[in-house]
């Protein structure tokens, strides 16, 4: 009976679902309109969330295979480390809003009499938001893969696709699903840009959560708004149930110690997957057809990665010469005041930048150790965390300008305020996740030699998840690059509050089509993030390695 109860449960969720998907797709082929209407009853409220939920899914979905594939590419090759992990540095701290309108107009372009064009910007547009934590976590993991996990695949003579299912996989398991769940966050965190977006008289909004919203917020419909943030903790709920919290009970079977796994929890819908007839019967069918591709592969040769990865690393490498070369060409206008200028901007947003980082670890650090050394506050604190996180904190940012014009806060300081509250996340996650991963025979020796708390901070917590801290440090900064954005100017009723940066200023230059001026600023902002880079970044990246990884 229980597991025909569970199999009642997982047909209910296949069936609502492929209603919903249904109706998206649906959206999706529907014709592309000059005027797009957002009805703000509450009938269309549910329609709309699902619609959001799935641009989400299919973001995270496409960021997912980016990751395991850029992430193992660049920790299996260190030639191609040395290039693709600072233009992956890069990538995630260009602020998209500079390239979101032509990345908008080239798919609308391509797709003329449908919304497909739309539909993919958006979601392109909510990977490029997702996608570059979980592709550090998933690098930075396999650079940390055990030493003796390595050489016992050595000596059982493991086939490369072997290494990669029984060993480097599940050690990426924990940082990649606790990633996974600040990268959906975070993806939500520019959720009214993307389907809210207007490029001077012409409407690219698409029905969803976020156009519910910046439709309400425009109107000054306070229940519109309500129920609109209502809907959004909902569907938050909803991936905690049936994704985030099942994953995250079933990663701790990859957590690396000898005396086994302890105070692990549990998820009702995990338990209604390992019941049910459905999943069994994929799970055996998976299994052979794994089995059949495997004796396939113990023929073939992989003598030839190395000249396939090399010959992807100068197909990229031209790619980007391409699009310098254009940058180039377009930067030529750009006066030497207008320089000058920008490089006083950049030093104004990077100071705002670091104190953002600096407050996020002074904050964060402690708490998620707390949180992650703690079933109790794991189980009763992760739903309200996933919530606060995933909730888009540009929906509050007009609120919070008036609040600061009232108390005298100007937005110089206040910016860095907008700012900590779409990047502190990444580093509470990311903390989280290493006090998660790290073994129980390690606490269990600090508390046999009776370590008090500071030494147990100095000497066990900070090295165990040092690695996972420098992850979330590195996706914190690119993540306030691009809130900087948002941050440093903002409108609210016909009324624009701003401050001087290099965010303000490429809100500036694309609120005026100034392309020269965009691209200039981009440019400076690509110089600094490479510098930090290579003198920063890949150091601590390769000091933790040397230094904290639990890989002998």
């Amino acid at each position: 009976m229980r597991r025909i109860g569970s199999d009642l449960v997982l047909l209910l969720l296949i069936i609502c679902l492929g209603v919903g998907f249904s109706s998206y797709w649906t959206q999706v082929f529907s014709p592309l309109r000059d005027v797009v209407d957002i009805d703000l009853s509450l009938w269309h409220l549910p329609e709309y969330t699902f619609y959001s939920l799935s641009r989400g899914l299919l973001a995270y979905a496409l960021s997912l295979i980016f990751s395991l594939l850029w992430g193992f590419w660049a920790a299996k090759d260190r030639v191609v480390e040395k290039a693709v992990i600072p233009i992956l540095d890069v990538l995630q701290s260009i602020p998209f809003l500079g390239f979101l309108p032509g990345v908008v107009l080239l798919l609308v372009g391509i797709f003329r009499h449908n919304n497909v064009g739309l539909e993919l910007a958006a979601i392109l547009l909510m990977f490029t938001s997702q996608v570059w934590n979980m592709a550090f976590g998933v690098y930075h993991s396999i650079r940390t893969v055990p030493a003796e996990k390595s050489e016992c695949a050595t000596a059982y003579h493991f086939s490369p696709f072997q290494r990669v299912r029984w060993v480097e996989l599940p050690f990426t398991m924990l940082s990649l699903i606790w990633n996974s769940i600040m990268s959906v966050a975070g993806g939500w965190f520019f959720l009214m840009i993307n389907e809210a977006y207007k490029l001077g008289t012409r409407d690219f909004r698409l029905p969803g959560l976020g156009s519910y919203m910046s439709v309400a917020a425009s109107k000054g419909d306070v229940p519109a708004m309500i129920h609109a943030g209502v809907a959004m903790i909902l569907m938050i709920v909803f991936l905690d149930q049936f994704l985030w919290r099942p994953l995250v009970v079933w990663s701790q079977k990859f957590r690396v110690e000898e005396t086994g796994p302890q105070g692990l929890t549990e998820a009702w819908f995990l338990t209604v997957v390992k019941h049910s007839y459905i999943i069994a019967f994929f799970h055996s069918l998976s299994r052979r057809i794994g089995g059949y591709i495997q004796d396939r592969r113990r023929n073939v040769s992989f003598n030839y990665f190395p000249i396939l990865s090399r010959a992807a690393l100068l197909l990229l490498l031209a790619l980007l010469s391409v699009a310098l070369f254009f940058a180039i060409r377009l930067m030529k206008d750009v006066s030497l005041d207008q320089w000058l200028y920008l490089g006083t901007m950049l030093c104004l947003t990077f100071g705002r930048v670091m104190i953002c980082v600096g407050l996020s670890v002074l904050i964060m650090l402690p708490l998620g150790l707390a949180i992650g050394l703690s079933d109790k506050w794991n189980r009763s604190l992760q739903p309200i965390i996933q919530v606060a996180a995933s909730f888009p904190a540009t929906l509050l940012f007009p609120a919070l300008i008036v609040l600061f014009k009232i108390v005298g806060i100007p937005l110089g300081i206040g910016s860095i305020i907008l700012m900590l509250m779409g990047t502190q996340w990444y580093v509470l996650f990311n903390v989280m996740a290493g006090a998660k991963a790290m073994p129980s025979d390690l606490k269990e020796v600090a508390k046999s030699f009776r370590f008090n708390r500071a030494h147990r901070f100095l000497w066990l917590y900070l090295p165990a998840v040092f690695p996972y801290l420098i992850t979330g440090i590195l996706s914190a900064a690119g993540g306030a690059w691009n809130a900087s954005i948002v941050s440093e100017y903002a409108t609210y009723k016909d009324q624009v509050w701003m401050t001087p940066g290099i965010g303000s200023s490429i809100s500036l230059a694309a609120q005026e089509n100034d392309f020269p001026l965009l691209a200039a600023s981009i440019a400076v902002l690509v110089v600094v993030v490479i510098l930090l880079n290579y003198q920063v970044w890949l150091r601590l990246y390769h000091y933790s390695e040397k230094r904290f990884a639990l890989n002998g």
